[in-house]
């Protein structure tokens, strides 16, 4: 006598062996009925009997019968979008074929699921291996061989290298090679590898100067918030500890310390002891650029993105700017300056645009009975447009020369760059640097070694990644690709991800003169930074509006898209 036990059930089936009868009672149906005696629906029935030509479509399978290659399929065989291991058949193959699914490859994709459920940041990983090998001809602007990298003036969030070679020898540093990686970085000292390096984990010159890349500086510094990126920031902000939203007295101590940084981050510009430097806030990021860097003669900061409002506060305090971006008439629009234009001028320059703009009308012989617009709804109209391009790349400034240190003092007294609610209420902005500067903090990219296992024609194989998060400066990135150039031994792909606000960055601003290479070398001889990317930096930007997303070196030989 069986026991009865509640809540069971004998006749109770698992899910997947419901499906499995499900599969087997339509597939019996299906090569039960003849083709011609399978059932067809009522419309089509009448619409042949009344002798219309009709597309063949496949019948649903369960409602009127269906092909057995098409009732076999089974839709729930792929649960992720990962390209098949195997190639594809020919359009000639039957579709049975084509539909058969492979008991490995399914078995393979269970343990992938699971995979992913306990440790998600494989899916992530996986995803941008793949996306990494994304073919050229597919780039929106792919470019041809060379030996050296565009220039790249955005900031970048996050690298990840692969390789077919590993990179165990960026694990577990030592602590005299950690240590000995700050000294050479504190010191600017210059490292030259050879073009391969047989075995790297064991090369200690290799693994100093990991470390030494990795190192940035930064103000101000807050362990428990992380400073980049700002904009867009006040959800990851949210929830966190900040003493100094209400409290005033804080807030003026956080910015007198800020403005002696910021301040001593412009004088090592001038006096070219620093190449640059960025200032980020919670709405626009700023990039100071030192004689010589991106092929300009003298110093420049570009700033991005702007808002009218801001820069008529610029103009009022006489600092003369230029917009790239815009164009007006077909030529570009002039250096606009707060003094430069008396209230005159601007009158008759805006009279003899409106008698050029309704001149049309006396042509016609209508300008009578036609209502011209008065000299106001014409300011507002071009106000409109100005605003529109606010918060855009298109408002990207670029100032220049002496106004830049106009521009420093504007900026230490511009309140407008501080939020005064949410999460970053009160908080200075964030300066990042490739040297150090008065008040800076010494702060380390993350670095992480992965090694995952990717689909091939031939089944899986283990691909080798490397990835870097953190403010990812220009600097940094031409270090790290010279680095991979010799312990990959000329052989690996990055994907590059950019915060985007500084892609405008790239821009090539109007140059008066364009200095040699040697003048920029003895001029930036103590500037921190290794002699090739020096020479990196001081290029004429060419990716405009663009930035670099995918890299790959093959033979030594650099291929990238943007």
């Amino acid at each position: 006598m069986a026991l009865s036990v509640p809540g069971y059930s004998p006749s109770f089936k698992k899910p997947p062996e419901t499906l499995r009868l499900r599969r087997k009672r339509v597939r019996s149906l299906g090569t039960a009925l003849p083709p011609g005696e399978r059932s067809e629906p009522a419309p089509r029935r009448a619409a042949l009997a009344a002798g219309l030509s009709l597309r063949p479509f496949p019948v649903a399978v369960g409602r009127g019968g269906g092909s057995p290659a098409t009732a076999g399929r089974n839709p729930f065989a792929r649960l992720d979008n990962r390209p098949r291991a195997t190639t594809e058949p020919p359009d000639g193959s039957p579709p049975g074929q084509q539909e058969a699914p492979s008991p490995i490859l399914d078995s393979n994709q269970e343990n992938d699921l699971l995979w992913e459920e306990k440790f998600p940041e494989r899916t992530a990983i996986t995803e941008l291996l793949q996306t990494s090998h994304v073919s050229f001809s597919e780039s929106d602007t792919p470019s041809s061989e060379s030996t050296e990298l565009p220039v790249d003036w955005s900031i970048k969030t996050r690298l990840l290298f692969t390789s077919s070679q590993p990179f165990t020898w960026a694990d577990h540093l030592k602590a005299q090679e950690e240590a000995q990686g700050i000294i050479q970085h504190c010191r600017a000292t210059e490292v030259t590898l050879p073009q391969s390096i047989q075995d790297p984990k064991l090369s200690t010159e290799l693994r100093c100067a990991f470390q030494q890349s990795l190192i940035y500086w930064l103000h101000p510094a807050f362990p428990w918030l992380s400073l980049f990126p700002r904009i867009g920031a006040d959800r990851k902000m949210a929830g966190k500890t900040s003493p100094w939203s209400n409290d005033e007295t804080l807030q003026h101590i956080l910015m007198n310390d800020w403005s002696v940084s910021f301040t001593s981050l412009y004088n090592l510009l001038k006096t070219k002891l620093c190449p640059y430097f960025y200032v980020c806030t919670y709405q626009l990021t700023i990039l100071f650029r030192a004689v010589g860097l991106a092929g300009n003669d003298v110093i420049t900061a570009l700033m991005s993105p702007t808002t009218r409002g801001l820069r008529e506060a610029m103009k009022n305090e006489g600092i003369e700017f230029s917009m790239p971006l815009i164009k007006e008439n077909g030529h570009e629009k002039k250096k606009i300056s707060g003094t430069s234009l008396e209230h005159g001028e601007e009158q008759a320059i805006s009279d003899e645009d409106e008698e050029e703009s309704f001149s049309w009308l006396e042509e016609m012989g209508v300008q009578d009975k036609i209502k011209k617009p008065d000299i106001l709804s014409i300011k507002l109209r071009k106000e409109k447009h100005e605003v529109q391009m606010d918060h855009r790349p298109e408002s990207v400034v670029l100032v220049k020369g002496t106004n830049t240190l106009t521009l420093l003092n504007f900026l230490i007294n511009c309140k407008s760059l501080i939020a005064t609610s949410g999460p970053q209420a009160g908080l200075p902005p964030t300066l990042l640097s490739p040297v150090a500067f008065r008040g800076a903090t010494m702060q380390m990219l993350k670095a992480r070694n992965v090694n995952v296992k990717t689909q091939a024609l031939s089944g899986y194989k283990d691909q080798f990644s490397l990835e870097i998060t953190g403010p990812i400066m220009p600097h940094c990135l031409h270090s790290m690709t010279m680095l991979l150039r010799s312990s990959q031994s000329g052989s690996f792909s990055a994907g590059l991800y950019t915060h985007e606000p500084t892609v405008v960055f790239n821009i090539c601003p109007p140059m008066d003169k364009v200095l040699d290479k040697e003048t920029i070398h003895e001029e930036l001889a103590n500037c921190g930074l290794h002699p090739k990317t020096l020479d990196q930096l001081s290029q004429t930007p060419v990716l405009g509006k663009s930035s670099l997303r995918n890299v790959e070196m093959s033979d030594y030989i650099y291929n990238w898209r943007s």
